[in-house]
């Protein structure tokens, strides 16, 4: 008999409606051979069997050998040039040979152990249930159907398209043969459930949203998308007298996007609420009702109220953001662009997620922008196809993608150029460092220079400290009870691990006599609090370290302390750290690499990505190519190439709409990002 339905059937966060085979997730792990085998082009001898080539399967390798010498096959020749025979009997075994697929099953029993566990996972891939075929719900769920379609068919639906086929169902009229119309008395049944749904699923068109599907899954949105749907969330609870807070949601937005965001912003006010937002956008600053500008620094010289007031009061108040909101201060346009007609780095057919056979070029030794509206496949060809294709060809094959992770590695037909670029650099927003002990002077290196002018103290001679001993890292000067980390963890078991500061060394992390040690009266746990800008001051006469901590100011950095923890930065703060790396490194004396960045402007004032771009363009004009994501039009502007994907979103974009110059594209008829381009360059122009 089949039961009578539920909310609960519908949802695969129940267990009543969920499949039983994958309990809802909609895949399943499987062991891949692709994972098996990461790089084709790697041999027997070369480890090209990635789980028998770790250091405790000697044996398994030597078998293999062995099947190899039988088969009469090379352990010198590339995977991908073997006999397919003779792969499949590796793959899954041949008499006398137990296979690497029947061998990892065979230490399924043994998972009970972490370590087994963590190992057999890196070659599982998630591949549809079987049983469900990705619907996540189990089969009878899947036969209750409306208007002829099942709830997993109307999932795969982009909002667009919900949205017509909701406002189909409640349209009046008689019910056709295929159903398409809800009869009179289910349009009655239905009424105030679709009148919540066409209601919110107009919401989701009106933040931008229109090209995703309801299936989507949220950790494969943008900051940006995410931000979005919790504001037409907020949008759709019709709440009043509310104060909505708003972190930078214009992040991640471009120029078109910003200003219907903007409108829904000024909707939620209109409605009767009060909404406080965090910005450094200049668009949302100038439909504000009221500015509170914070200064007049960053860091310990910050924290002060410098201006409030409304927008003609801060456009004559002379303070920095009011400045740049009047024109007085700007980022100016390059006196003349660096040449685009040399060696440039092309690929051909670019095939992933919504990017059609894509044709893209990247003159080389410039500085060159890829734009285009959320979700028009920017980062899809910037991370999964360019830089993918780059790293295999620059590392001989292998990948840092964590395939078994959901990670992707993009197709492409063609990619030529890559011969004259030494190295590819990702500088993306990851953090540098999972533990307290990792922080921004010891990531660019500049903390063996701390160490060593400490270790050359007439006092460090007398007592023998060598510059291990001002080390937090290892043993020797360093707190022991909580191993130089200054604070000691406390697992809370079911909530939020708690870090609170060491009993032994009062969270300075050196041991008492090492403290002794001072360098003009500070000791090292007194220069780790020092912010940048101090520490530059500070150690007036050190060049070497003076000069890897300038690129931190350079970053504009200055503020942070040479000890904060890495845990404690933003996303935007490790990619500049990133960048002060590469430059304190010596990235000026050895050219040839490409940089990725993907929006390096965010979280940052005008200000500061005016000397962030002054920073690109030193390794620019030190012989490296920088490719930017960026929706920021005052860093489009200065750009010497464009790549500008659409024309629209998810399956109206994935295609190059123009390639070429600012001024190109500022003219190009059907580039949604050149119309807003040309209005800031001819303001320039004019002076505005």
């Amino acid at each position: 008999a089949f039961a009578t339905p539920s909310p609960a059937l519908f949802s695969f966060n129940n267990p009543y409606g969920s499949c039983p085979t994958c309990t809802g997730f909609g895949a399943v792990l499987r062991y891949d051979p692709a994972l098996i085998v990461p790089n084709g082009a790697r041999s027997l001898a070369e480890g090209a069997v990635d789980p028998w080539d770790k250091p405790r399967y000697e044996t398994r390798r030597q078998k293999l050998a062995d099947l190899a010498r039988r088969e009469k096959v090379s352990l010198d020749e590339p995977w991908m040039t073997l006999p397919g025979e003779f792969q499949r009997a590796v793959l899954h075994g041949t008499r006398g040979f137990q296979g690497v697929l029947p061998f990892l099953e065979s230490l399924e029993e043994k998972r009970y152990k972490q370590y087994i566990r963590v190992f057999l996972r890196q070659y599982q891939s998630a591949q549809e249930c079987p049983a469900c075929g990705g619907s996540k719900l189990r089969e009878e769920a899947l036969r209750v159907r409306v208007a002829g379609r099942s709830i997993a068919e109307v999932a795969l639906l982009p909002v667009r398209q919900l949205q017509e086929w909701v406002e189909q169902l409640a349209a009046q009229g008689e019910a056709d043969a295929e159903g398409r119309v809800l009869t009179a008395t289910e349009r009655q049944i239905a009424v105030s459930i679709l009148k919540e749904l066409v209601s919110r699923v107009s919401f989701l068109c009106d933040v931008g949203l229109a090209y995703l599907t309801l299936e989507r899954q949220m950790r494969t949105l943008s900051g940006g998308e995410a931000q979005r749907i919790a504001l037409a969330n907020a949008l759709g609870s019709n709440l009043v007298d509310t104060l909505y807070v708003l972190d930078e949601p214009t992040i991640g937005l471009h120029a078109s996007d910003n200003q219907r965001l903007l409108r829904l912003l000024l909707r939620l006010r209109d409605a009767g609420n009060t909404v406080l937002v965090v910005e450094h956008d200049p668009d949302a600053m100038r439909v504000a009702d009221h500015l509170v500008e914070l200064g007049p620094g960053s860091g310990e010289r910050g924290g002060s109220i410098v201006f409030e007031g409304n927008l003609q009061e801060m456009l004559r108040s002379g303070t920095l953001t009011g400045r740049y909101l009047s024109g007085e201060e700007r980022i100016e346009l390059p006196a003349r662009r660096r040449d685009v007609h040399g060696p440039r780095l092309r690929i051909t057919g670019a095939k992933e997620h919504n990017l059609r056979s894509v044709d893209v070029e990247i003159p080389l030794r410039a500085l060159t922008v890829v734009t285009g509206v959320s979700g028009s496949g920017k980062s899809t060809l910037v991370h999964d196809v360019l830089y993918r294709a780059l790293e295999r060809e620059l590392s001989g094959g292998d990948t840092s993608a964590k395939r078994h992770l959901g990670e992707t590695v993009g197709a492409f037909d063609l990619l030529s150029g890559a011969g004259r670029v030494k190295e590819v650099v990702l500088v993306d927003q990851s953090p540098i460092g999972r533990s307290p002990r990792s922080n921004p002077v010891t990531y660019i290196k500049a903390y063996d220079e701390v160490r060593r002018i400490f270790a050359a103290l007439a006092e460090s001679r007398k007592r023998g400290y060598t510059a291990g001993f001002f080390s937090f890292n290892v043993a020797g000067g360093r707190c022991e009870g909580c191993k130089g980390e200054g604070q000691v963890k406390v697992e809370m078991v079911f909530m939020a691990d708690v870090y609170v500061p060491c009993e032994h060394c009062g969270g300075r992390r050196f041991r008492p006599d090492v403290l002794e040690v001072t360098y003009r009266g500070k000791s090292i746990a007194d220069v780790l609090e020092l912010t940048v800008d101090e520490a530059i001051r500070f150690f007036l006469h050190e060049d070497r370290l003076g000069e890897a901590l300038w690129h931190l100011q350079q970053v504009g950095l200055g503020y942070l302390r040479l000890g904060q923890p890495a845990p404690t930065l933003s996303g935007g703060e490790a990619q500049r750290i990133k960048i002060a790396r590469e430059l304190a490194l010596g990235a000026r004396r050895s050219g040839n690499k490409l940089y990725i960045l993907d929006e390096p402007t965010t979280g940052l004032h005008l200000d500061d990505i005016k000397k962030l771009l002054h920073v690109l363009g030193d390794l620019v004009n030190a012989g490296h190519t920088v490719l930017l994501i960026e929706h920021n039009l005052d860093v489009i502007k200065i750009a010497d190439w464009i790549i500008d994907l659409g024309p629209g979103a998810g399956p109206d974009g994935g295609e190059v709409v123009v390639m070429g110059p600012p001024e190109v594209v500022a003219q190009h008829p059907e580039s949604l990002t050149g119309s807003y381009l040309a209005r800031l360059l001819h303001r320039d122009a004019v002076g505005v």
